[in-house]
């Protein structure tokens, strides 16, 4: 029974997010092919996680017997999700362009799964291979060659993060753009190129899910 681990860190509802909506298409296709499959779902959003402190941070580093309480309790949340990473036959992560950067509530799970010697630093990382999909959804348009491309910084970090400089996931990213034409002043002769980068990464999403569904089952 394949596992999909799902991860959303929107601020904005399912048909009110363009991350959770391709999210959703690749979820669907995934689950047609796998119907008695396990999806994990962390919603970032409506069950934030704290961000990490000293106290989460040492708490590994400590005896259990040695643990105060909230050592005890941080130990035990990082194990959860280290263990939903490890346990993951493939990955979907929602991320979407806040400030040029990706959502603190991700940033936040990222800082709690790195486990150096463990999910990250050594050759044998225990995550490594994993299959990952991330939906990179932003309202304006950072390609290469567009006179904001220096201000990516969703793909540059998650690429370095999830990929060989990190966790070493297989990572891929769709990335629908210009999600704000629509509703931003001045963008108006943008929406039919958003609406087609939409549509695009909807159909990526839903091959993807496809794809990846099939290997497993293989």
């Amino acid at each position: 029974m394949a596992t999909l681990l799902h991860i959303d860190s929107s601020l904005y509802p399912l048909g009110a997010s363009v991350s959770r909506d391709v999210g959703a298409s690749f979820r669907k296709a995934w689950e047609s092919q796998h119907p008695d499959g396990k999806v994990i779902h962390r919603d970032l959003s409506a069950n934030p996680l704290p961000h990490l402190d000293a106290s989460a941070a040492i708490a590994g580093f400590v005896p259990p017997a040695d643990r105060t309480p909230e050592q005890v309790r941080d130990f035990a949340l990082r194990e959860e999700l280290v263990s939903e990473l490890e346990q993951a036959d493939a990955v979907l992560i929602g991320a979407p362009m806040y400030n040029f950067t990706i959502p603190s509530s991700l940033k936040a799970w990222l800082d709690h799964v790195i486990v150096m010697g463990r999910t990250t630093g050594t050759e044998n990382r225990t995550a490594a291979g994993k299959p990952t999909t991330v939906i990179a959804s932003r309202g304006g348009g950072y390609g290469p060659g567009t006179p904001r491309e220096s201000f990516e910084f969703v793909q540059n970090l998650l690429g370095k993060m999830l990929g060989d400089g990190g966790f070493g996931l297989d990572v891929e990213f769709i990335v629908p753009e210009l999600t704000l034409a629509e509703s931003t002043p001045g963008m108006e002769g943008l929406v039919d190129m958003a609406k087609a980068s939409r549509a695009q990464a909807h159909e990526s999403a839903e091959r993807r899910g496809k794809e990846i569904a099939a290997s497993l089952a293989a």
